[in-house]
């Protein structure tokens, strides 16, 4: 039988309630169809909230990692969707406060406009590479790119495409033109199952270059929208022990519930100070006083152990039962499970310490 779930706190201030941005999205989401599971109905939502939605690093940071846990906590694949919308919004935003003199027509050349809906490709992967030359003016991409998320239904993505031998350019492409050839797969996730994930082909396509070569990798906006993942992990995860807080509460539950709701809550908890300090360093732009990068790193690092000790705890409290008689608990913990494998485990820890390191002898 369904477990019975209230909404969670997922606000980053302790004993707050939502924000009105957060109050009127989640409003939103009710009268959506298929809210999550409809990527294009999902996808419209999409861009009527982030329309609204602060800028990352403009000083509201809490409330735009409050807005992803929040969608995170509501459902898994509809934050999966969301996050990557803001992350390419804000990078065209941070590339046009750069180039204020081209900022108003950069996109005119791919027909975006404030309908679009925005994908960021930036996965790679050895057999497969995507170029990008220039001539007469113009750049064209060509070839094969990895991982390319909802490319089917999203109307323009930010694509890295390699310029040289050593480095990489990020591109606007509009994803109708002619030449863009998405696959459908393989795609057999149970996660995310309605987030296709697949590669796309690009035969001699037009783009517009963002920024010159390797401005997406050094911004310090690469890093903080790996943190805006996590926010969206976190949520997700507060979502996850909003059920089994429910179910500990139940009047059959003994001793060992108690004891999974504790471990969780305290995980979260110290995921949400990390993610609350984090979000207050990059607003009052001090976060370089530590290294964008090493943050990311350590938030990251926390909020992954924290989500992945929920999903643990929540099979050991449950059981198997919700897994196979409660559609949403098991999407979320599918969800879930597959969203965290976006951080790369013990090679990200490894970063890590080779960052604290680097950070040490400077």
């Amino acid at each position: 039988m369904p477990i019975p779930e209230t909404a969670p706190a997922t606000s980053l201030a302790p004993g707050t309630a939502p924000g009105p941005l957060i109050v009127e999205a989640m409003a939103r989401a009710d009268t959506v169809p298929g809210f999550g599971t409809d990527p294009v109905a999902t996808l419209g939502w999409c861009v009527d909230i982030a329309g609204r939605a602060p800028r990352l690093g403009g000083g509201s940071t809490r409330q735009l990692w409050e807005l992803l846990a929040a969608t995170a906590a509501r459902d898994v694949s509809a934050a999966r969707m969301l996050e990557p919308h803001l992350d390419a919004l804000g990078i065209l935003r941070q590339w046009g406060d750069a180039a204020p003199d081209r900022a108003d027509t950069l996109l005119d050349p791919v027909h975006a406009d404030e309908a679009s809906t925005w994908g960021v490709f930036a996965a790679e992967a050895r057999d497969m590479t995507l170029t990008a030359s220039e001539g007469a003016g113009a750049w064209r991409l060509s070839g094969r790119k990895p991982w390319c998320s909802l490319a089917g239904q999203l109307s323009h993505a930010l694509v890295t495409a390699s310029v040289d031998d050593s480095r990489r350019g990020l591109f606007a492409v509009e994803l109708d033109s002619r030449g863009v050839r998405p696959h459908g797969g393989p795609w057999f996730a149970r996660g995310l199952a309605d987030v296709v994930s697949a590669p796309v082909d690009f035969d001699d396509v037009a783009a517009v270059q963002i920024g010159p070569a390797d401005w997406y990798l050094s911004r310090p906006g690469f890093a903080w929208g790996g943190m805006s993942v996590a926010a969206a992990w976190w949520g997700a995860a507060v979502g996850l022990a909003e059920t089994l807080r429910t179910a500990a509460g139940a009047d059959r539950a003994d001793q060992l519930a108690l004891v999974h709701l504790g471990r969780v809550d305290a995980a979260l908890w110290a995921a949400r100070s990390v993610l609350a300090e984090a979000a207050d360093l990059i607003d009052a732009g001090e976060s370089d006083r530590i290294g964008d990068r090493l943050l990311a790193e350590r938030v990251r690092g926390v909020v992954v152990d924290a989500a992945t000790l929920t999903l643990a705890e929540a099979d050991a409290a449950l059981g198997p039962a919700p897994l196979v008689a409660d559609e949403r608990h098991a999407r979320r913990v599918a969800d879930l499970h597959l969203y965290l494998r976006q951080h790369h485990g013990l090679r990200d820890t490894a970063r890590a310490g080779r960052l604290i390191l680097e950070a040490a002898a400077g």
